[in-house]
């Protein structure tokens, strides 16, 4: 579960929001909880669907079928709102792992437990038919374990069964390696049904609920197997597969079992056997209780751990309104008083409240002054995390920021001077957006770089977005952040998904290797599962090789079955994304299996923690990074500046925060030149959002540049930096081209290996 973000309601129908379970196309999902103490999961559609009327009657119809799902293995609903102004539903919230869970961290599972999940899914299929639905999204990530048995969840793509004609012409609804057939081609089920007085049955239509028992089919085989029955890969070769070929189920020894799933898995709907059907073709069932002997013994202890993880939840005051002053430090809180205080906001950032406040020149021999009095003077903010997790990229940037302002200052003839401006946001989202509030209030800010994190920034992009006042970040590398009117945010960095490219490159575009073997560990958040997603993706378009993708979730810490089925499947090369405790474990493995290929991770894995926890097993590892190292020829010049200005080499990241404050002196002054000139730089073409902003800001001093126009600037320059060239697409302002760095672990220590490799042609 993660943290309430602060755009999150307090309250939603009567429940009190304790944290998001999770995100999707259509909604959000949180966990609540009622004023009786009762938890639910509630899913909040987005406002983008909530305003279209089609998308609305739709979900009054799946919302009024789902309460009529009557089954014990099925989520029941207990609420709903289809008419307020964000529609809503909430179903019983069960404390449990998935099964794609339980079968990444320990792999396939034995017969019976199989025949069971298959029996009593079954019933709950059935459940969902009779009341008019079909699923149309049965998969292992849809499946909660308890140790009474199974539940299935998420009817949010449901439909009814006589609603298909709202559907998108060609829309493919359902999870890639778990569609049937006809779900891919289009084509109808086969399965028509009696058209009697009420109207054909809930059989009926392209996608219906013979549509559902092939994706049960699938799932048992995932359960059986331990891997989808039409592969993985690209997506396009898995639907091929799932509708031309015969699904895999090597390892599948019980005739039993093996029978079941290939009557579920039949290419033709109309002789697969009906939901309710299945109840008599499988013999096992669950024991009466809450017995668990349905299931192995690690399983239970990891449905035991999970929930456990999952029930440990904030007061129920958690969530009280932010004080307007912060209280004073207190010495190591225990974990719930560290959730109130992330949650509650007790360290909330009052007015005046920046403790971390301090402008270039501020100290013996800072050098880069704000000039004269009565000089005209410009601030560029840096906004960063300087005491929380990132505190060493963050300090490392603003250092850099520094390194640039003083050398803007240190040339003659220049129309203004430059000050630093630097704010701590701790790391945590909250701060971070009254750190963003705080610089926009500031008229002399003209631009901000930072925030270190992708949480920050997201939490920051409203307040700059709404002050037009430019915002560069460095570290902040998602694939995509929420767009926004006025297209201030610019991403200075390639993304996780963008960094992918070089690593394909390096592990495939090399004689020796054939498939990539992508592990993705879900601790690492959405930068690890965009960078594996990337990776897998992009192989077959980049390389003539191919890949075999295993993820794992967030707390997984046996991997010896993940990294012996990559192996399996002629793995020769690895990529890892997660973080160093998993790196570090992957690593020794290998290492004990004596793994000859290559090995990669990303650049979040690349430090002490992971070469301290892999000892021996760490050499031979190499990571892409989009920092440049100090030792990096590009580099001397700025890093002999460094030292002398610090006493000591660059850390990662400053170079970049160098380079990008570099970009935005170079933009004010050469605005601030064609102002005195009466003029507009010809070769700057500003964007509609920019030249249409209404929050610009004029700071002291006449005919210095507003932030609308120098996010204008900003958004056509090209600028040669340090690490990289800096230039911005126009329609995201994210960096174009993926120029990153090499490093690689020899002799106990990560060495720069230079720049990452491109493709020769």
């Amino acid at each position: 579960m993660d943290d309430l973000r602060p755009t999150d309601p307090a309250r939603i129908g009567g429940h009190r929001l304790l944290g998001r379970l999770g995100a999707g196309g259509m909604g959000v999902v949180y966990l609540g909880r009622t004023d009786a103490g009762a938890l639910a999961a509630i899913k909040v559609i987005l406002p983008e669907y909530a305003g279209d009327e089609e998308f609305r009657t739709r979900f009054r119809r799946e919302a009024e079928a789902a309460r009529r799902v009557d089954s014990p293995w099925a989520v029941s609903v207990t609420g709903a709102d289809t008419e307020a102004e964000r529609p809503w539903l909430a179903t019983e919230f069960v404390p449990g792992p998935t099964l794609s869970d339980v079968v990444a961290r320990r792999g396939p599972l034995p017969v019976r437990s199989v025949a069971v999940l298959g029996r009593l899914l079954a019933r709950a299929l059935a459940a969902v038919h009779a009341a008019g639905l079909v699923h149309r999204d049965v998969k292992p990530g849809n499946v909660l374990l308890t140790a009474s048995g199974p539940r299935l969840i998420d009817f949010g793509i449901a439909r009814a069964a006589d609603a298909t004609a709202l559907t998108a012409t060609g829309l493919i609804v359902g999870t890639p390696g778990f569609l049937a057939p006809e779900q891919v081609s289009g084509g109808g089920d086969g399965a028509t049904g009696s058209a009697g007085p009420a109207g054909p049955t809930p059989a009926a239509g392209p996608t219906g609920s013979a549509g559902d028992v092939f994706s049960l089919g699938c799932l048992l085989a995932y359960a059986a197997t331990g891997r989808p029955p039409f592969g993985g890969g690209a997506v396009d070769a898995v639907l091929y597969r799932t509708v031309h070929d015969a699904p895999d189920l090597d390892g599948v020894e019980d005739p039993g079992l093996r029978a079941l799933l290939d009557r579920c898995l039949g290419k033709d709907p109309g002789e697969r056997p009906a939901a309710a059907d299945l109840d008599t073709l499988i013999a096992e069932d669950a024991p009466a209780g809450a017995t668990a002997d349905w299931l192995p013994e690690d399983v239970v202890r990891i449905i035991a751990d999970r929930s456990a993880t999952l029930l440990a939840l904030p007061d129920i005051d958690a969530t009280v309104a932010v004080p307007e002053e912060p209280e004073p430090p207190q010495p190591a809180p225990g974990r719930r008083r560290f959730l109130f205080l992330a949650a509650g906001g007790a360290l909330a950032l009052g007015g005046g409240a920046f403790a971390a406040v301090r402008l270039t020149g501020d100290g013996a021999g800072g050098g880069g002054g704000d000039g004269a009095p009565g000089g005209r003077r410009l601030i560029i903010g840096v906004h960063a995390d300087l005491t929380g997790p990132l505190s060493a990229a963050g300090r490392a940037q603003e250092r850099g920021v520094r390194l640039a302002v003083d050398r803007f200052n240190s040339l003659d003839d220049q129309p203004f001077r430059l000050a630093v401006k630097v704010l701590d946001d701790q790391g945590d989202p909250i701060r971070s957006a009254r750190v963003a509030e705080e610089f926009a209030r500031d008229p002399e800010v003209v631009a901000v770089i930072g925030p270190t994190s992708d949480e920050a920034a997201g939490a920051a992009l409203s307040a700059y977005d709404e002050a037009v006042l430019p915002v560069l970040t460095v570290s902040a590398l998602l694939m995509a952040f929420p767009r926004r009117a006025n297209a201030s945010f610019f991403q200075a960095a390639p993304s996780y998904a963008a960094l992918a490219v070089p690593v394909v490159n390096r592990l495939l575009l090399r004689p020796d290797v054939e498939r990539l073997g992508v592990l993705v560990d879900r601790v690492g958040g959405q930068g690890s599962y965009q960078a594996g997603y990337a990776a897998n993706l992009l192989t077959p378009d980049l390389t003539t090789g191919t890949t075999h993708p295993r993820v794992v979730p967030a707390g997984t810490t046996v991997f010896d079955p993940v990294v012996t089925d990559l192996l399996s499947h002629r793995s020769d090369a690895l990529f890892y994304a997660g973080d160093a405790t998993g790196a570090a474990k992957v690593a020794r493995i290998l290492a004990d299996l004596s793994f000859a290929g290559p090995c990669m991770a990303q650049h979040t894995v690349m430090g002490p923690e992971f070469l301290e926890q892999a000892g021996a097993a760490a050499d031979g590892w190499e990571f892409v990074a989009p920092f440049i190292d100090a030792t990096a020829p590009a580099a001397a010049t700025f890093a002999a500046a460094h030292r002398k200005r610090f006493g000591a080499a660059p850390a990662a990241w400053s170079a970049e925060a160098y380079d990008v404050a570099g970009l935005v002196a170079r933009e004010l002054a050469t605005l601030a030149e064609a102002a005195a000139k009466g003029a507009t730089p010809a070769a700057k073409e500003a964007t509609p959002a920019a030249t249409g902003a209404s929050a610009s800001v004029t700071p002291s001093g006449n005919g210095l540049p507003t932030r609308s126009a120098l996010t204008a600037a900003i958004a056509a320059a090209r600028y040669e930096g340090i690490s990289r060239s800096y230039a911005f697409d126009k329609e995201r302002q994210q960096l174009i081209g993926r120029d990153a760095h090499l490093y690689r672990v020899e002799d106990g220590r990560v060495r720069y290996a230079g720049p990452a490799p491109k493709p020769k042609s």
